[in-house]
């Protein structure tokens, strides 16, 4: 897909990688790539962008989002057409993309098709690092079946939420290989386990750990025979450290882990991949389900706080599905990093570019755009930008908003708004 030249003048640059903003300057696009910074930024026939002295900085990545499941609520998955699904899909990701989300990775449904179809340009959206469907055990975070179901191991029916390709239920190595491998033939950038209990699901405690250190290392092995790595949905001190020490590279969520655990990822080069959740973010039916929620969100504070202090690498994500409505919570969810957290403005602007892109990376040779890096404004990099009113190195609530203070967003090279023209 090819794109104009775009000539950038007058901004200042935030690169994603320092914690300063540039004085005002030109940048030059060209090939989907950011070609020049500064006085080499010259270009004719290009289309000009007069930045009057805004701030450019690289687009914003999310690095837990569900985009099948984001768009749709539960009952519509569960009762309504596959297709339905699909381009609710479809429309959320250009929702994101309109705020400013520029890459995410997706932790749960069948989006490589859509990752495709936005890739070519024909429907605007995010770059997309798919994990196509989680893996999970019997009676564990993925498994959707009702408690009278016979297990799929002894015949039973694959619940709906595996027939749309958004879980695999994988019992045992043989069946944990053969998952693994089958979401990376579908278009798997990285592995998705679920190593202990979740708030959504119906038959499993917070506490309980899934997956035996064995059936782990399945995953693991898999994944790394085509060069990439594993994930975990986990929150409990246990089932962390049993992720660990299976060789799992990135822990989702982990709001229970003790400091102690919190340490140990940092000794072992472990993601923390979490979620800056408040109790309102989802609301659930169940008084079980909503007790579990709390309990998750009073983690919060503390988990980051010790992530902070150890040096623990984290990763900024949303984690939003099935409930439409407070999809665009997303960019309200990006502010609390410097608003709730405490997190400095320049500290959270970090995680959510070149952080979360470098956590993206670790996909190697499965990485659909290893071509070139995002989520820094250097000579080479993808030219994935936003201007935005006002400084969000100063004020990350500017973010917040992103219909009022996103002026321009350019992903992979084209223009998606342009209120500068």
């Amino acid at each position: 897909m090819g794109s104009a030249p775009i000539l950038i003048r007058d901004v200042r640059v935030f690169d994603g990688l320092h914690s300063e903003v540039s004085e005002p300057r030109s940048v030059l696009v060209e090939d989907r790539r950011i070609a020049a910074i500064g006085g080499d930024a010259t270009s004719t026939g290009s289309l000009v962008i007069e930045g009057g002295g805004r701030v450019l900085m690289p687009g914003l990545t999310d690095a837990h989002v569900h985009l099948f499941a984001a768009g749709n609520t539960e009952v519509g998955l569960a009762m309504g057409s596959t297709g339905s699904g699909y381009y609710q899909a479809l429309a959320e990701a250009g929702r994101m993309l309109m705020r400013g989300f520029t890459a995410v990775r997706d932790m749960g449904g069948d989006v490589t098709a859509l990752r495709q179809v936005l890739d070519a340009g024909t429907y605007p959206g995010p770059r997309i690092y798919p994990s196509q469907a989680a893996l999970s055990q019997t009676s564990g975070h993925g498994d959707f079946s009702c408690a009278y179901d016979d297990a799929t191991t002894f015949g039973g029916a694959p619940s709906r939420a595996e027939g749309i390709g958004f879980m695999r239920v994988a019992d045992g190595r043989d069946q944990v290989l053969a998952a693994a491998r089958e979401q990376l033939k579908r278009g798997a950038t990285q592995i998705k386990v679920m190593a202990g209990g979740g708030v959504t699901s119906a038959h499993d405690p917070l506490d309980v750990v899934q997956y035996t250190v064995d059936e782990l290392r399945a995953a693991v092995e898999a994944a790394a025979d085509w060069g990439t790595y594993v994930s975990a949905h986990v929150f409990s001190d246990e089932g962390i450290r049993r992720a660990v020490a299976a060789g799992i590279k990135s822990i989702e969520h982990g709001h229970l882990a003790s400091e102690e655990t919190i340490r140990l990822l940092k000794d072992e080069g472990v993601w923390l991949s979490t979620q800056p959740f408040l109790e309102g973010d989802h609301s659930f039916s169940s008084p079980e389900s909503t007790a579990k929620n709390k309990e998750v969100c009073d983690g919060v504070a503390r988990t980051y706080a010790w992530a902070r202090a150890a040096g623990t690498r984290i990763a900024f994500g949303t984690d939003l599905l099935l409930e439409p409505s407070k999809a665009a919570r997303q960019s309200e969810m990006l502010t609390r990093l410097a608003g709730t957290f405490g997190f400095s403005p320049v500290e959270a602007l970090k995680m959510v570019t070149s952080g979360n892109a470098a956590l993206f990376r670790l996909c190697g040779e499965r990485d659909p755009y290893k071509a070139a890096r995002f989520g820094e404004i250097t000579v080479g990099a993808w030219a994935d930008l936003l201007i935005v009113e006002g400084d969000p190195t100063r004020d990350l609530s500017l973010l917040g908003a992103p219909e009022d203070n996103l002026a321009v967003i350019v992903k992979d090279g084209r223009v998606h708004r342009n209120r500068l023209a």
